[in-house]
C-alpha cells in the first residue's frame, strides 16, 4: 500500500486530524454514556473531596466522578449564589455546590449526555431531601449553546470538560455571555506541556480522556483573554501523565468578567500599587510601581476596586487628594 492510500484511510477513520464539532460531540456522548452505565475508576485524575461536602449526595453519583479537580472548593462559593456547572455528569460538583449557596441559592447544571442526566436527576430527591431544600436544576445542552439568559451566573465552573469540546473559544465566549458584570469562573482541566501532535489529537480514547483536546497553558490564558476575562489565575497545578514524552498536568483557572464601558474617560482618579511586587502590569498593560501613582481612566478605577484586585491598590479621586489634610496623619501612631 502506498502512502497516499494508507493517509487516505486513516482520515477515513478520523475524518479531520482535529474532530470537527458534531463528530466530536458525538464520539463524547458515546464515550460518557458508557462511563455512566459502567463506571469507570481513575478515568481522570483522582481527586477527593471532603466528607462534609458529599456526605448527602448519593453514592450512585460519586462513584460516576470523572473530574481532574476541585473548581467548587476553590471557587469561594457565597451563599444566594447562582453557578452554572458545564459539563455536570452525574452532578456531584451540582450537588456540593447546592449545599453551599443555599436555599436562597440557585445551582444549574448542564450536560448533552441523556445518561449522566438521568442519573443526576434521578439522584436529586435524595438530594434534595438530605439538605431539606431544592435549589438545582439539570438542563440538557451544549456547552458551545449553553442553555440560559445572558448575565445570568455569578460563578461557572467546570470539572475536566472544556477540553472535549472542539469549539473552546465558542465555549469561553459562552461563559462570557451568560456571567454577571464582575462574575466569575473557576474551570479544572487538562493542558499539556507542549502543542499536542496530531496523531493523539485524531485518537478517540484519549478525546474522550481529556488528554487528546488539552491546549498549552499558554494558549488556555490566550484564549480567555481574547474571550474578556482578566485577572487569570492557576489556584492549582499537578502532574498527571505523560503520553509519548507529552505531559500533561491537571490545572484549576479562575478568571473574571468586566464589562467596559462606552464612556471611560480620565476624571482625576488614580492609583497606588502597595506591593508585595516591585512592579507589576495588569491585564491590559498598565505599569503599575509600588508606592506610585498612577493616573487611571474611570474603567481600571472600577476594575481594581473589585476581585482578584481589590486590597492591592488604593484609589484615589482628585477630591480625595485636596482634603488629604483633614483625614490623614491624626492619630497616635502617624499617618493612615
Amino acid at each position: 500500500m502506498n502512502k497516499s492510500n494508507i493517509k487516505k484511510n486513516q482520515m477515513q477513520q478520523y475524518p479531520e486530524q482535529v474532530y470537527n464539532l458534531d463528530e466530536s460531540r458525538e464520539d463524547v456522548r458515546q464515550f460518557y454514556s458508557n462511563a455512566a452505565a459502567n463506571p469507570r475508576e481513575n478515568l481522570c485524575c483522582p481527586v477527593s473531596y471532603p466528607e462534609e461536602d458529599t456526605e448527602h449526595i448519593p453514592s450512585a453519583v460519586i462513584e460516576r466522578f470523572y473530574g481532574c479537580g476541585s473548581p467548587v472548593a476553590m471557587a469561594g462559593i457565597n451563599k444566594g449564589e447562582t453557578m452554572i456547572d458545564l459539563g455536570a455528569g452525574a452532578g456531584i460538583d451540582c450537588f456540593i455546590a447546592s449545599k453551599k449557596v443555599g436555599k436562597n441559592g440557585a445551582v444549574i447544571g448542564i450536560d448533552m449526555t441523556d445518561n449522566m442526566l438521568d442519573i443526576a436527576n434521578s439522584c436529586k430527591n435524595d438530594v434534595i431531601r438530605n439538605l431539606g431544600y431544592d435549589n438545582i436544576k439539570f438542563k440538557k445542552g451544549y456547552l458551545e449553546n449553553i442553555p440560559v439568559n445572558n448575565s445570568v451566573a455569578d460563578l461557572i465552573t467546570s470539572n475536566c470538560v472544556i477540553n472535549l469540546s472542539a469549539d473552546k473559544n465558542t465555549v469561553f465566549s459562552e461563559m462570557w455571555r451568560v456571567l454577571r458584570d464582575n462574575g466569575r469562573f473557576v474551570i479544572s482541566d487538562i493542558v499539556s506541556e507542549k502543542e499536542v501532535p496530531s496523531h493523539i489529537m485524531s485518537n478517540r480514547q484519549l478525546w474522550g480522556e481529556c488528554i487528546a483536546g488539552a491546549l498549552t497553558e499558554e494558549k488556555i490564558m490566550s484564549y480567555l483573554e481574547q474571550a474578556g476575562f482578566y485577572g487569570l489565575q492557576i489556584l492549582s497545578k499537578s502532574y498527571w501523565k505523560t503520553i509519548e514524552n507529552y505531559k500533561f498536568y491537571s490545572t484549576t483557572i479562575r478568571g473574571y468578567k468586566f464589562r467596559k464601558s462606552t464612556s471611560c474617560k480620565y476624571d482625576g482618579q488614580k492609583a497606588v500599587y502597595l506591593g508585595p511586587f516591585k512592579v507589576i502590569y495588569d491585564d491590559e498593560g498598565h505599569r503599575f510601581t509600588r508606592g506610585e501613582t498612577e493616573e487611571i481612566c474611570t474603567d481600571t478605577a472600577k476594575k481594581l476596586s473589585q476581585p482578584p484586585y481589590i486590597g492591592f491598590f488604593k484609589i484615589t479621586a482628585d477630591s480625595d487628594e485636596d482634603d488629604a489634610g483633614n483625614k490623614c496623619c491624626n492619630n497616635s501612631t502617624g499617618c493612615c
